[in-house]
């Protein structure tokens, strides 16, 4: 399925997808948006202002990141699904948390908005066919079908925690 997926997507998103195994991807959206909770439900307000190093994302920043993320991702896989094909326009990451003042949230609020969209997330692409999941449909320039975005959100996110533990504890 990995491999039809990369058909399916921007080439950009290639190295999220691969960092994927083969499984049922609702439910590897399930059990990541318990690992991910668990994690973050384990860092205080103050050490969630943790940079590290000068310019990047405190630890609030990438997780907010995360959840518009996933967000505009799934509303373009809803758009697509229903027959709007758009084209929908690029997200420029560093202006949506630049915008944010996710410091200024509590790390139980970021908490509380990631759990219920993944919910949300999951509930969505479980509601939808095969029809409707082969929906092809434009976004930043590219051709992706609304399938595509569950991988790309699952990869996105195993990547972004993956920097979280390298880099951030």
């Amino acid at each position: 399925m990995i491999e039809q997926i990369l058909r399916e997507c921007a080439e950009f998103y290639h190295g999220y997808v691969r960092q994927l195994e083969e499984g049922n991807i609702l439910a590897i959206l399930a059990e990541q948006g318990e690992e991910v909770s668990d994690l973050l439900a384990a860092i205080s307000d103050d050490r969630g202002d943790y940079r590290y190093a000068e310019g990047k994302w405190s630890i609030k920043e990438l997780f907010g990141h995360m959840i518009d993320t996933e967000r505009i991702f799934t509303f373009r896989a809803l758009c697509f699904a229903r027959g709007d094909a758009g084209p929908f326009p690029g997200m420029d990451q560093d202006q949506y948390v630049d915008g944010a003042n996710f410091s200024a949230r509590s790390m139980d609020s970021l908490l509380f908005e990631y759990r219920h969209q993944r919910q949300a997330s999951i509930a969505m692409f479980a509601s939808l066919d095969d029809a409707a999941l082969m929906r092809r449909g434009v976004a930043s320039g590219v051709e992706f079908t609304a399938r595509s975005f569950q991988y790309i959100l699952a990869g996105h996110e195993r990547h972004h925690i993956q920097v979280m533990r390298e880099r951030y504890f």
